[in-house]
């Protein structure tokens, strides 16, 4: 395909940003599995949050197929993808201060677990409470985000602050502001996102490397088959009897 298509030169630009990942993410990426595969070990539970479309590479990680099974989706009503009408209310939300602290404190969330927070632009008072409130709780919190916005774009929080600067670890997804990687003479802005497929690729890299440092310790990771294969039922079957009282969405 050529790259002086549009169709070419997104792929090229996914591509450059995950190559980016791979060479400048590698040891925060190894130190996040390292993270989950802890909590794994120590009877800890995971979750996964996101706002909007951010939402869409949360839920990547929950109930799939070659995915850790105690991966759990944290939800806020409003906030799982575009599923409020008018969609423009989901992000009238993630901007009202106080939500964050409801959710969490309504939530299973405790001491020893870990939440994945992932926000494109960090910006917003629902992600940068959310981070602030789970580590007073004892949760270890890894930030997903583009850490270009907190030097392009001003805080959205009362505190002046992002997301990165309240968690343990962050993941920069080298994102750049706006999220749209391509420009085209008779198009009046900027178009074609790739944060979805950045950032759900970062946090799968994040996964195998937990599932790896686990089998390096002598320790079955907990993952998931697809129900598709033969035995993969009872595979998950077994999985989820093991694990149950970790797993949430089930219930």
């Amino acid at each position: 395909m050529s790259d002086r298509t549009p169709a070419g030169q997104f792929l090229d630009a996914a591509i450059g940003l995950l190559r980016r990942l791979r060479d400048e993410e590698a040891e925060p990426i190894a130190a996040a599995g390292t993270l989950l595969a802890d909590a794994v070990a120590d009877g800890g539970r995971l979750f996964a949050f996101g706002a909007g479309h951010s939402s869409l590479a949360a839920q990547d990680l929950v109930y799939r197929a070659g995915g850790l099974a105690l991966m759990n989706l944290l939800t806020v009503p409003g906030m799982v993808g575009v599923d409020v009408m008018p969609a423009t209310l989901g992000s009238a939300l993630e901007r009202v201060d106080g939500l964050a602290s409801v959710v969490l404190e309504s939530s299973p969330l405790r001491e020893g677990d870990v939440l994945v927070i992932i926000s494109l632009s960090g910006r917003n008072a629902l992600p940068v409470e959310m981070a602030m409130k789970a580590r007073t709780m004892g949760v270890r919190v890894i930030g997903v985000t583009s850490v270009a916005y907190a030097s392009e774009t001003s805080s959205r929080h009362s505190s002046g602050t992002f997301l990165k600067d309240h968690c343990d670890l962050v993941l920069d997804s080298g994102i750049a502001v706006g999220d749209a990687e391509l420009t085209w003479d008779g198009v009046p802005a900027p178009f074609a996102p790739a944060s979805t497929v950045v950032t759900s690729a970062l946090l799968q890299a994040v996964m195998a490397t937990a599932a790896a440092a686990l089998a390096d310790r002598g320790i079955e990771p907990p993952l998931l088959r697809s129900g598709n294969v033969d035995g993969g039922h009872d595979w998950n079957a077994r999985v989820m009897s093991e694990y149950g009282d970790r797993i949430f969405y089930r219930h």
